[in-house]
């Protein structure tokens, strides 16, 4: 799962990048509010999550969050930062703040606080999807093919959801690449074909159809 950190202080960024990594979340880093706008405003990037301090160089993270609702983004946001009056903290959420933590902080709280919003992210976005005997859950990440539980990875999940999410749409290696992994991350060039391969394995192999020179899209249903 892909979050966008905005965080300017470098021993806090690398410590979250690498105990958020040992989740499994793949964490994008920026250190300022143009870049976080920037990032904010790819329609490829797909965070789930932002992670969003207020005290940013260029241009505050308050700036940057109101800017981000101001074009209706639901993505959920957890400010960080140093303010700790009722004030600051009435302002971060009225500005639109899913979640608000002062620093300094405990790295089990915020996986905690990450966990609830994403999880209440996902009971706003859908419910199950189902493609013939194929149901898949996004709120527990589960899958069920013709009744029985079938085990995927984070980015076997990840990769079948995206292709459910609209089905006849075919995505490209990039788009696939980019809803999978972190800008920071080394991505072999035919990792995308592997994780495709082991979905096919697990679930048929006519659940993900190959376009010849464009890219993948959902198959038949089982």
């Amino acid at each position: 799962m892909r979050l966008l950190l905005v965080e300017d202080d470098r021993m806090i960024g690398e410590s979250l990048v690498r105990g958020l990594g040992d989740d499994g979340y793949h964490v994008d880093w920026v250190r300022d509010g143009p870049a976080a706008a920037a990032a904010l405003a790819d329609p490829q990037a797909a965070f789930a999550l932002v992670l969003l301090d207020w005290g940013l160089p260029r241009q505050d993270g308050l700036s940057v969050l109101k800017d981000l609702r101001a074009r209706h983004s639901l993505v959920p946001v957890l400010m960080i930062t140093a303010r700790d009056a009722v004030s600051d903290r009435i302002e971060g959420l009225d500005a639109g703040a899913d979640d608000y933590l002062v620093k300094p902080f405990a790295l089990a709280e915020l996986k905690a606080r990450i966990r609830t919003l994403l999880r209440r992210q996902e009971a706003r976005a859908t419910a199950e999807i189902v493609h013939g005997t194929l149901v898949v859950d996004p709120v527990r990440h589960e899958v069920q093919l013709r009744g029985e539980r079938v085990g995927l990875t984070p980015r076997e999940f990840s990769l079948l959801r995206v292709l459910l999410s609209r089905p006849g749409v075919i995505h490209s290696r990039a788009q696939l690449e980019q809803a999978l992994y972190g800008w920071n991350e080394a991505i072999e060039s035919n990792v995308i074909e592997v994780i495709i391969h082991t979905v096919r394995r697990k679930l048929g192999a006519a659940i993900i159809e190959n376009v010849r020179g464009v890219g993948w899209r959902i198959g038949q249903a089982p």
